[in-house]
């Protein structure tokens, strides 16, 4: 009976995948005026690079208005502006922990889009679903268990001590500058495979996911991380391999209180680690409130005690509740991709307005452990 609901429910995954899967995907355009804001130059300065010819001109529909602009050109036209905000060679790579060990409280909604957002903004990043169900690989249009084989993920790494990189895992998206280490159910093997080996032998094994990442973190500006619910082998190797921490938590009573067993569990796992030589080194951690309907009174009051409580941790903007992050989910994607409103156009522009402010806070996290970008974040008033 079990294997006959699954096969089903791939059978209808297939069918909802449709159009959304990755390969028939164009990814974001934008218009010069977007465009101009992206590269950090007037439209005026973008139209007169494309009359000198250091950047194509582009293409026009037969009104002869622009179609506009894909984010590869963009990310072209900012390494001929030179506004490409790479970090310097002697910057840290950024590697974000999406971590909380209750399911529902958008992990995976917050990891795709801030991977897209900062794909957006120009930066190198991967994203690694290290969780056996998948959810940030089907936001990028793949249904885990028919598009994707074990040997694309992390379980051939973390059962083979002879695989010294993570390349053979890393796929391009349709997202210039974007991509993507994949996940299926076949993870969820790995959990144990690692905890019998551990017992055995070896507990530095928590380490291989850090070693993986090393392998590949000269390619990349931030390398976001996607980890299961729980408290597991693979949670503890992304706890052990980050050097950030964001945490998301809806403003319910339900997810404050299992946040809060989170901080004491993940309070016991880093002493413990580090009394095993194995530290958890954070250079950040923020906590991001998801979810949130505040015409909730109670959800108003919880957010109000959390601000209360938490201080500077938490993010100041509030990633609400809104139907176009679920009508993109159904069509496996993002908001960032949805081509035009599903409901109306009012609801989308501010579950835009909540999305960019809440991934432009963290940005701003990443930017302040990057030495060469202390300049230009004094300019601003950051620093």
């Amino acid at each position: 009976m079990i294997e006959g609901l699954f096969t089903r429910s791939l059978n209808v995954l297939g069918s909802l995948r449709g159009e959304a899967k990755e390969g028939v995907r164009k990814g974001p355009h934008f218009p010069i005026t977007r465009a101009a804001e992206l590269v950090n130059r007037t439209p005026a300065a973008i139209r007169d690079a494309e009359k000198d010819g250091k950047i194509p001109a582009v293409e026009r529909k037969a009104s002869g208005r622009r179609i506009g602009y894909s984010l590869a050109e963009v990310n072209h036209m900012r390494e001929v502006f030179s506004t490409r905000p790479w970090r310097a060679p002697g910057d840290p790579l950024s590697v974000i922990a999406v971590q909380n060990f209750k399911g529902g409280v958008g992990k995976s909604t917050v990891s795709a889009h801030l991977a897209q957002y900062l794909a957006i903004r120009g930066y190198r990043v991967c994203l690694i679903d290290c969780d056996s169900q998948g959810s940030s690989t089907a936001l990028f249009g793949y249904v885990p268990d028919l598009d994707i084989t074990e040997d694309e993920t992390l379980y051939p790494f973390f059962r083979h001590a002879e695989t010294t990189s993570l390349a053979y895992a890393v796929r391009e998206t349709h997202w210039d500058g974007l991509y993507l280490i994949p996940a299926n159910l076949k993870l969820y093997s790995a959990e144990y495979e690692l905890a019998a080996r551990m017992a055995r032998a070896d507990p530095t094994l928590l380490n291989r996911l850090g070693e993986g990442i090393t392998s590949i973190g000269d390619h990349f500006d931030v390398i976001i991380l996607d980890p299961p619910p729980a408290l597991g082998t693979i949670s503890l190797s992304v706890m052990r391999a980050a050097n950030a921490l964001l945490v998301p938590v809806p403003p319910t009573v339900v997810d404050f209180t299992s946040t809060t067993s989170f901080f004491a569990m993940l309070y016991e796992t880093m002493a413990v680690m580090a009394d095993r030589d194995m530290p958890v080194d954070l250079a950040w951690m923020r906590i991001l409130a998801t979810r949130a309907d505040e015409q909730k009174s109670i959800q108003t009051e919880l957010l109000g005690m959390m601000r209360s409580l938490f201080g500077e941790t938490m993010l100041r903007t509030v990633l609400k509740d809104s139907a176009e992050i679920d009508n993109a989910s159904a069509r496996l994607m993002t908001v960032y991709e949805l081509e035009k409103p599903v409901t109306s156009r009012e609801t989308y522009q501010r579950c835009l307005t909540y999305l960019n402010a809440t991934n432009a806070e963290i940005e701003t996290q990443i930017r302040l452990t990057w030495p060469s970008h202390r300049e230009s974040l004094k300019a601003i008033g950051v620093l």
